[in-house]
């Protein structure tokens, strides 16, 4: 996958967004501004609006970067056989990060988070995407469920993977669900028990799959 920069130019421009709208409302913006807030969407911390900086690079441009670098040091290059689906997957996540770092600039502008499940909500799109996209993941190092068990066993890989990407995409529609009609701490509360599901449930699911095709690999000797 080599750099093309006519290609990657409008996937830059969307990096770029949150930097282009931070210095269009610099001047409007008081020197402390708030920076984080509780469950209940109240302010708790904060900050210089310097500190605002630091948003777009630490999500749009790193995951980008990140990225980008990637498909260089895989050893395997299994990320370049994934082809297209990579560079969609790239382009979703780099987007949804560059939409995120907007909004949380937004919100610190207007001082107000009225409805803090907007966060929950865009998670919830992003556990959809990667649910519909798990099953194309090639076996690698960086991108997927990297467990001891999915890394030693194609297989394994595949059929984790499978069974995590059903389960993300319907984390995700809850989570988008849950979002518009929950109120916020019980759907925060909904959003942290999910992601422990969704993260442990394959984890285990590798471990046994792997155990399963050992005895049977063993049966047939």
């Amino acid at each position: 996958m080599r750099f093309s920069l006519k290609k990657e130019l409008p996937l830059i421009l969307i990096v770029l967004l949150p930097f282009l709208y931070l210095a269009y409302i610099w001047n409007d913006l008081p020197e402390q501004v708030p920076l984080h807030w509780n469950v209940n969407g109240e302010i708790d911390r904060y900050g210089d609006k310097s500190e605002l900086i630091m948003i777009p690079f630490l999500l749009p441009v790193l995951v980008y970067v990140i990225f980008l670098a990637v498909p260089v040091i895989d050893p395997k290059k299994k990320i370049a056989q994934m082809g297209g689906k990579y560079n969609r997957i790239k382009v979703l996540i780099t987007v949804f990060m560059s939409v995120l770092a907007l909004f949380i600039i937004h919100t610190a502008k207007t001082g107000s988070f009225s409805n803090p499940n907007i966060l929950v909500l865009l998670i919830g799109i992003l556990y959809l995407i990667f649910g519909n996209y798990f099953k194309t993941i090639k076996a690698n190092y960086f991108i997927g469920i990297r467990t001891p068990w999915t890394l030693e066993n194609e297989t394994v890989w595949n059929d984790t993977h499978k069974m995590a990407g059903v389960l993300w995409f319907i984390a995700g529609i809850i989570l988008i669900f849950s979002s518009l009609v929950l109120e916020t701490k019980l759907n925060f509360n909904l959003f942290l028990a999910i992601t422990l599901v969704i993260v442990l449930i394959p984890v285990a699911y590798s471990y046994m799959r792997f155990n399963t095709l050992k005895k049977d690999s063993q049966k047939i000797r």
